[in-house]
């Protein structure tokens, strides 16, 4: 068998909702519907983390947030966990992680033959390369996909929108996109197979599309969404002080600063930044197409977690955990002649199975210290359920999505004032899309409340990988060790799959 190629493509606050082919009324993305055409659209992927660390972790071991333990942006190496990019490179692979990686410490650079951070995300900053580049140019103090800095400290992460100081080609994107095509350029001429993994950095604010993608949006056509203005009766108590807070602090920075001409510059902005990420998408599947690498390189496009894109009258991400927008992300696979061209997944799907799903279609031996599922078959038009529920977690709130409905548990302990009776949100997406009506106090949806907390809790149970069992699980594999007499996967814990085929469960 030849090993297909792999390009991986992330980006960051990508909002599922917002692209052509899913229908946005005003936003242009002719990559992503082209790459929909030609390969696979997921419509229901959930992502594992509404913010970026965790939920990268999650895409590069394919292990839940309850497992790997990253919560929170950054952290220590964690020892022994496995990435796909270390699976592949140890197949033969030539890997490289290119972009805004945001992970913690030296994990996916120890994996990578080449490893450019264009940001500030990971240990030691942005690589030398690329500062010099920007450098050299004398556009170090305009590169603005950090800040706005002609603000000050104002204009640090600032969800108010202008057109870049730097054009698309010298922007972090830009840079990334074609150092991606150099690395597989040259691993084509040495005919070795590649594992490349470009992390876009938008469309996460700063607002700032290079100026031919903020152009493509006058203010006054844009279409703010159904659920931008409402009642909000029902909602989780942060998310109406967030929405509060947006429209009564000045946070604009250019006029007019009231919160209706504020929130049209931040969704021009974030439109562009979409149209923006878009090109990026264009190049590499123009550049491999052309280059005669297209039917040999899988080619996978998502983002880490999603954005309100003024969803709720939010303008950030938090508190994400709250929305659809957030938890559902966009997922496009593209392989020609091996997938079915244009077919669109319902099925749930989640960031986790993207691991062992290149793993099953390169031929390699699935990661045993990966929780996802090999989704090949709804590549091929199988529309049999591959997961029953899709999870994304926060420390103390976990959202569930199950066939329609999508439910979010609190502890009793976080909203005790306000609902000293506990507190839950729960939505029929079917009926409800914008996730305008809490029906989490409704008597008639008592049973589908009950029956999504019980997934919920068998979840937590069956999903967590410990460290020994009673009976110990003793087989050892080529990826499992004998710790103490129990046989380990390389992150020192026991698969979870091993545990369902344990004889004796007295004390499992």
């Amino acid at each position: 068998m030849t090993r297909p190629n792999i390009l991986f493509i992330l980006s960051d606050q990508h909002n599922a909702k917002v692209m052509g082919c899913k229908g946005h009324p005003d936003v242009q993305t002719p990559s992503l519907d082209r790459m929909a055409t030609e390969g696979v659209r997921f419509d229901n992927t959930i992502a594992q983390n509404p913010i970026c660390t965790p939920s990268r972790v999650s895409w590069l071991s394919g292990q839940y947030c309850l497992n790997h333990g990253y919560y929170g942006l950054k952290g220590p190496n964690p020892r022994g966990l496995p990435t796909v990019l270390g699976h592949f490179r140890s197949s033969g692979y030539r890997t490289a992680a290119i972009g805004k990686i945001h992970c913690p410490a030296n994990w996916v650079e120890d994996d990578s033959d080449l490893f450019l951070e264009t940001g500030n995300t990971s240990i030691g900053g942005r690589s030398a390369e690329y500062a010099d580049y920007l450098d050299k140019r004398n556009l170090t103090e305009l590169e603005d996909h950090g800040s706005l800095n002609e603000f000050g400290e104002r204009g640090r992460q600032a969800v108010d929108g202008r057109p870049s100081m730097v054009s698309y080609a010298d922007g972090q994107e830009g840079w990334a996109a074609r150092k991606a095509r150099e690395f597989m350029g040259a691993c084509a001429k040495d005919k070795v197979p590649f594992f490349v993994h470009v992390s876009l950095p938008k469309p996460h604010q700063c607002y700032t599309p290079a100026k031919e993608f903020w152009d493509l949006y006058p203010e006054e056509r844009l279409t703010l969404p159904p659920n931008a203005d409402y009642e909000m009766a029902g909602k989780a108590p942060h998310l109406k002080k967030q929405a509060e807070m947006w429209r009564n602090r000045p946070w604009q920075l250019f006029e007019p600063k009231t919160f209706e001409a504020g929130r049209l510059r931040k969704l021009r902005g974030y439109l562009g930044n979409v149209s923006h990420v878009d090109h990026a998408v264009g190049e590499l599947l123009d550049w491999l197409d052309a280059n005669g690498l297209g039917n040999d390189t899988i080619v996978v496009y998502s983002s880490d977690h999603g954005d309100y894109a003024c969803e709720h009258g939010i303008m950030e991400k938090a508190p994400g955990i709250c929305s659809d927008a957030i938890t559902r992300i966009p997922m496009i696979w593209r392989w020609p002649g091996q997938f079915k061209s244009g077919h669109v997944v319902e099925e749930i799907v989640e960031s986790v199975d993207m691991a062992n799903t290149l793993c099953a279609l390169a031929g390699l031996e699935a990661m045993e210290t990966a929780d996802g599922q090999d989704i090949s078959p709804l590549l091929q038009g199988s529309q049999r359920e591959v997961r029953t529920i899709g999870v994304t977690e926060c420390t103390w709130s976990k959202s569930v999505r199950k066939g329609k409905h999508r439910l979010v548990y609190y502890p009793r302990q976080m909203f005790a004032d306000e609902y000293p009776e506990g507190f839950g949100e729960l939505y029929n997406l079917e009926a409800d899309p914008w996730e305008m009506h809490n029906l989490f106090f409704t008597p008639d949806y008592a049973g589908v409340k009950n029956e999504m907390q019980q997934a919920l809790t068998d979840w937590l149970i069956t999903a967590r990988r410990p460290k020994t069992t009673q009976p110990a699980i003793k087989r050892v594999t080529p990826q499992r060790s004998l710790d103490y007499s129990h046989a380990v996967n390389a992150d020192g814990k026991i698969n979870p799959d091993l545990i369902k085929q344990l004889g004796k469960k007295n004390y499992t």
